[in-house]
């Protein structure tokens, strides 16, 4: 079993998650500033494609390092909802890049950054319609994920100054 020894999360977690904040932060802008096609559409597939393969590597490093204890220790239900929101927000990390893949691979088309294909056609030469509808569950997802990243900060905000624990400072 892992010991709970320390008051931070091991360094590697603690730069998987704010490496993967700024990938999320890049994929957003990214498709937020461009008009969904070029270069932002790749830079935002990129980012997405980073992420995802980021959060398999962040569940791994979570496996090998025990998360440090919080103090004071939580309520059944605070634990509970801790919990919850861990997998939601795995889920989405997960879930989504891989969404926005299969939309574009649906769609029949491969990612082009500066005029080079990073990422080719895997799957024949596409279904628009169907490829539409993925797509704005990709969308709809994202935006499902927007409230769900505020549930997060305001959760580490809450930590901090009302309940005043060490949540926030273990990943810090």
């Amino acid at each position: 079993m892992r010991a709970r020894l320390e008051t931070r999360y091991a360094p590697l977690v603690r730069w998987f998650h704010w490496i993967g904040f700024g990938l999320v932060a890049l994929a957003y802008v990214a498709i937020s500033v461009g008009d969904g096609h070029g270069d932002a559409l790749a830079f935002h597939a990129l980012a997405g494609i980073a992420v995802l393969l980021l959060a398999l590597a962040r569940l791994g490093a979570r496996v090998v390092y025990a998360a440090p204890a919080i103090a004071p220790p939580l309520s059944r239900w605070n634990q509970t909802l801790s919990r919850i929101t861990r997998v939601a927000l795995y889920a989405f990390l997960i879930a989504q890049p891989i969404m926005g893949l299969v939309a574009v691979q649906l769609a029949g088309k491969p990612i082009d950054l500066f005029g080079h294909t990073v990422l080719p056609i895997f799957f024949g030469p596409g279904d628009p319609e169907l490829a539409e509808r993925w797509e704005d569950v990709h969308e709809a997802v994202g935006e499902a994920f927007y409230y769900v990243i505020g549930l997060h900060i305001l959760g580490a905000l809450w930590h901090q100054f009302g309940r005043k624990d060490n949540t926030l400072r273990r990943m810090i």
